[in-house]
Order: C-alpha cells, then sequence, then structure tokens
C-alpha cells in the first residue's frame, strides 16, 4: 500500500505521523477541517484537502481521485474537560461522523483502516500495567467517543468486511528531534507543553493536580510514549493490514510511568529554570497510575519504542517549545 488517507493530519499526532509516512515512501493525502490542526505543521509538498469527514461526496471523491488504498483516522475532538461539558458535541463529531466516514470508505471501496483510540477506554484501571483485556470503563464523554467507535469498527468487520487496527495510545509527548514540528494546541492540556511554557514565562506556574495519591512522591504516574514511536506505530499498524493480519486493538506506550514531579523535576534540569509550582486539588476521575503493558504490540508487530525515555521525550518538545514560542503562530 502507498496512497494514505489520513485525517486530522495536521493536527499533533497526524503531523509527525504525516512526515514518517512521507519519509518511507508512501504517498500521503491528507483531510483536516482545520478547526484544531495547522497547515504549516505539513510542508509544501503533501497534498492537502480542506473539509470535514462527513462530507461524503467530498471523502468518494478523494478515494477516487487518489487511489486510496488504507486510511489512518485521527481527526476527532479529544479535550476529556470539553466533552464532560459538551458530551453531546463529542457524540457527533467523534461517533457519528466517523460512522458515516467509515461508511464512505466502504462505499468508496476502502476497506483498511487505523484508528487512533486511546487508553481513556479504560478509565480507572483496577490494576496496572493495563492490558488489552483490562474492563473497558471510561469516566469521561471522550473516552466513551472512542470505545464506541471502537465497537463500530467491530460490527463494520462483521457486516461489511472492514479491516482495521485500533491504537489506544497513552500519553503523546514530545516533538520531532529536529525541532521541526511539534506540540500546538489552541486549549493546551498535556502536562509537558504546559510545564515548559511555564518555564518560557508564557504561564506563572504549574499546577500540580493533588499531591496525595498512593504513589512514591504523592503525584500521578503516566506513561509517556514520544510521538514519533507513535508514529512509528501508526506504520507497523498499516504493514499488518496489508499482510491481512486479523482487526486487532493494541496499547501503544512504553510499559513504565513517570510522575508529574518527576516530569517537572527533570524539565527544571533541561531548560536550567526554576519553574514554579502551585499544588492544586486533585481532578475527578485522575487514577493514581495508567502503564501500559505493550508485549502485545512489541510481540505481533515488532514495533519497539525508541525515542521514549523522558530525556528525549522533554528535550525535544523543548527544542520546539523554545524556538516556537507561539507554536504555528509565530
Amino acid at each position: 500500500m502507498k496512497n494514505i488517507l489520513v485525517t486530522g493530519g495536521a493536527g499533533y499526532i497526524g503531523s509527525h505521523t504525516v512526515k514518517l509516512l512521507e519519509e518511507k515512501g508512501y504517498n500521503v493525502i491528507v483531510l483536516d477541517s482545520l478547526i484544531t490542526g495547522n497547515l504549516k505543521s505539513l510542508g509544501e509538498k503533501i497534498k492537502y484537502y480542506h473539509g470535514d469527514i462527513a462530507d461524503r461526496s467530498l471523502v468518494l471523491n478523494i478515494l477516487k481521485n487518489e487511489s486510496i488504498e488504507a486510511v489512518i483516522h485521527f481527526a476527532a475532538c479529544s479535550i476529556v474537560s470539553d466533552s464532560i461539558k459538551h458530551p453531546d458535541f463529542y457524540f457527533t463529531e467523534n461517533v457519528a461522523k466517523t460512522n458515516r466516514f467509515i461508511a464512505s470508505l466502504l462505499m468508496g471501496g476502502v476497506n483498511k483502516v487505523v484508528f487512533s483510540s486511546t487508553a481513556a477506554t479504560y478509565g480507572i484501571p483496577q490494576s496496572v500495567p493495563i492490558s488489552e483485556t483490562a474492563l473497558t470503563q471510561p469516566v469521561n464523554p471522550y473516552g466513551v467517543s472512542k470505545l464506541m467507535i471502537e465497537q463500530m469498527l467491530y460490527w463494520m468487520e462483521l457486516s461489511y468486511g472492514l479491516k482495521w487496527i485500533a491504537l489506544r495510545y497513552f500519553n503523546a509527548a514530545g516533538a520531532m528531534l529536529d525541532g521541526s514540528i511539534g506540540e500546538d494546541h489552541q486549549i493546551e492540556t498535556h502536562l509537558i507543553p504546559l510545564v515548559l511554557k511555564t518555564a518560557l514565562g508564557q504561564r506563572d506556574v504549574i499546577s500540580i493536580f493533588g499531591d496525595d495519591y498512593n504513589t512514591p512522591d504523592g503525584t500521578c504516574i503516566r506513561d509517556y510514549i514520544h510521538v514519533m514511536d507513535l508514529a512509528e506505530a501508526h506504520i507497523c499498524a498499516l504493514s499488518a493490514l496489508e499482510d491481512n493480519n486479523e482487526s486487532v486493538i493494541y496499547n501503544v506506550g512504553t510499559g513504565s510511568g513517570y510522575s508529574v514531579q518527576e516530569v517537572i523535576n527533570l524539565a527544571r534540569e533541561i531548560t536550567k529554570i526554576d519553574i514554579k509550582v502551585s499544588i492544586t486539588q486533585r481532578r475527578h476521575g485522575d487514577p493514581d497510575q495508567l502503564i501500559a503493558k505493550v508485549d502485545k504490540i512489541k510481540n505481533e508487530l515488532g514495533w519497539i519504542p525508541k525515542h521514549s525515555d523522558l530525556d528525549t521525550i522533554i528535550s525535544s518538545a523543548w527544542k520546539w517549545h523554545s524556538q516556537n514560542l507561539y507554536g504555528f503562530r509565530r
């Protein structure tokens, strides 16, 4: 497979995956509404269509004109707190529109999809590390919407022969190692960019939401995966679909975690700036630890994270943020 459609390809994870696909010789076509993505993340060589995944005529035209063979589907709304405030919007944008999009793919003769899912499908885990067979009990509409799409893919396969791989990401972080592109959200909710924006003086303080968790230093522990390792996982998934592997769900993480305090401490070392911290109340639904069990993707796809040590994650993110104070709006 060489002609790949990437929805949401101008977003954070999407744009890094597009870069890696391009490097590996794929012919990449991007469909993005640019509501949260940025065209500057793609460069000049990538063919781009502006529009919505629910626009059936547009999707069918792309499939036909570009001879699309497979799809990586990133396009979604993904802010947890926003999903709690506006669940109806999230079910429309993520679930209803993906349903229409997948139906359009099948109408256009495309039956291979790599789906961007999330560890939020697990909710609060009963034990860690979390395997793909763990209970899925999401605690927010965002996680519910992604789980509903996974279930949709299962039934679309039974009825129409869709072949799919869903990747449940843990905490995506970092940037291209050369600093050319990185994380730039209009509303930033991720820890590492918020810490680095505090180091840059764009925020007065970084908040730690609770320091009384059942962890060694009392702050939450998360499994951070470098965005380029995450991009590589998508390409491994594409290859598996090309080889007619079974439809499947994989965790994408490292199998180990770092606490909020550890992230801040290392950021201080890398930036050489005394980042100010404020301890605030816990957020509802934050578990003590979220750590992936990743034996399955390693054994079945041969995927191994190469850049996901915390030093590389923070250093690459710092290179991007310190050179692009206002992200792609510089």
